[in-house]
């Protein structure tokens, strides 16, 4: 099974009058494989997968696969949803789709059982056994957490479950997984703890952040990967301050405000309920991006 492991981006998805922005779409992608990133993450909760048709959700891991074909980058694409038969055909859309893996969110609003989410993760993953596949654990918006004890049993049991993107905000639960399972694969999903995550045997990201600088999200993670992590603290602490404005509300809100300061899109649109952030905000992020060189397109 040829798994994704790395630096990876959960790509922002850019709006235009209110549709899909292609032409911008695939140039973001260009840029986050320019910047070595090893991965993009298409229709993931950074790119507003939740307000996505089925039909821009297929459209934009079409894109993804074809921007990414014949480069080093792979395709990594959200297949989620709090209903199992909906997840089970968007994994089944990203496997025609060609993509490379895909990882899904834990079921929100239902608040499923342990068993619930392993028998919901068992189904998806088995309808596409094809596929590497990932758990992706964010309590703080699904309000359920996939327990150290699921994630083992599901790693266990579904031969093409490989790995888990963890947005806990805890090392103990990556350090409990990987005490006894070394082999699972650990990703962070928490930009502010990149560095302590990869110090503990994670062996990538999935970064909001790396929307905006993907060569710095991307060296972080070769260093670590290197075992120089000095040189992966170092840069983990110089860019706090820009990952801790990026969550000054919620995702992804301030993250697309950055992108259109920055020029990388052209228009600041998002679909309701998400609004652009406070006047208040917006200034304190154009502040902290400042500091930061950030490569255009």
């Amino acid at each position: 099974m040829n798994i994704v492991t790395g630096s990876s981006t959960a790509l922002i998805t850019p709006f235009k009058n209110g549709k899909l922005d292609e032409q911008a779409y695939a140039a973001l992608i260009k840029r986050q494989i320019d910047n070595g990133l090893d991965a993009v993450c298409p229709v993931g909760t950074t790119g507003e997968s939740a307000t996505l048709s089925y039909d821009e959700d297929k459209r934009c891991m079409q894109i993804a696969v074809e921007v990414c074909k014949g480069t080093n980058t792979k395709v990594l694409a959200g297949a989620g949803s709090n209903a199992t038969a909906e997840a089970v055909n968007a994994a089944k859309v990203a496997l025609e789709c060609g993509v490379d893996a895909i990882f899904s969110v834990a079921p929100y609003y239902v608040k499923p059982s342990q068993e619930g989410l392993y028998q919901h993760y068992k189904t998806i993953a088995e309808s596409v056994p094809e596929l590497p596949f990932m758990l992706y654990n964010v309590p703080g918006r699904t309000i359920v957490d996939i327990s150290a004890d699921t994630v083992i049993r599901l790693f266990d049991d579904v031969k093409n479950i490989y790995g888990i993107k963890e947005a806990t905000g805890s090392l103990e639960r990556t350090v409990h997984l990987l005490s006894r399972r070394p082999e699972l694969k650990v990703f962070s999903g928490d930009d502010a703890i990149d560095y302590p995550m990869l110090a503990n045997g994670a062996v990538g990201i999935t970064s909001v952040t790396s929307n905006l600088v993907p060569d710095l999200k991307s060296k972080l993670v070769k260093l670590a990967l290197a075992g120089d992590f000095a040189g992966a603290k170092a840069l983990n602490d110089a860019l706090y301050p820009l990952n801790s404005i990026l969550f000054c509300e919620a995702n992804p809100m301030p993250i697309k405000a950055a992108m259109y300061i920055a020029g990388l899109i052209e228009t600041l649109e998002y679909r309701l309920p998400l609004l652009a952030p406070s006047l208040e905000n917006m200034k304190k992020i154009e502040a902290v991006m400042k500091n930061y060189e950030i490569k255009g397109l």
